[in-house]
């Protein structure tokens, strides 16, 4: 039987996780000094974007567990960033808002994330980026079937 073998340097499985690896570490580098992690900053602008969300969608969007983002929250509620009713208005589910303060904290964090971003497709022409984005959402599509 012969294995059918890999190669790294053209794998775009391979290459696509590199530049993931490499993009979190610049990003995790930039939201340091501002006391955020990826998820603390996901949430945020997960919760700009679609007020309201509850635990369990701003969890999927994340990329955590439903756990793991309830601990951010009740930390974020606690530090004044966010807001929760006491209540569920509607089923069990508490939707999520960012404070003025929120806000403040994800326009700093923004800017140094499209920082990053900028760092990252600085050797790409418009109609590459534009590529690489039809082309990453395709691949992701196919693989959620």
């Amino acid at each position: 039987m012969t294995r059918e073998r890999i190669d790294l340097d053209t794998s775009l499985g391979y290459l696509l996780k590199e530049a993931a690896s490499a993009l979190r570490s610049a990003m995790e580098d930039a939201l340091r000094p501002l006391g955020m992690t990826i998820t603390h900053y996901s949430c945020l602008e997960l919760l700009a974007q679609r007020p309201g969300l509850s635990n369990s969608d701003l969890a999927r969007g994340a990329f955590v567990t439903r756990q793991s983002m309830n601990v951010l929250l009740q930390t974020l509620e606690r530090d004044g960033i966010v807001e929760r009713p006491d209540a569920a208005p509607v089923g069990k589910a508490l939707p999520t808002r960012l404070t003025a303060r929120g806000l403040r904290s994800l326009e700093a964090a923004s800017a140094a994330v499209r920082s990053v971003e900028r760092r990252m497709l600085s050797g790409m022409s418009d109609v590459e980026q534009e590529t690489a984005l039809h082309a990453l959402r395709s691949m992701a599509h196919a693989l959620r079937g």
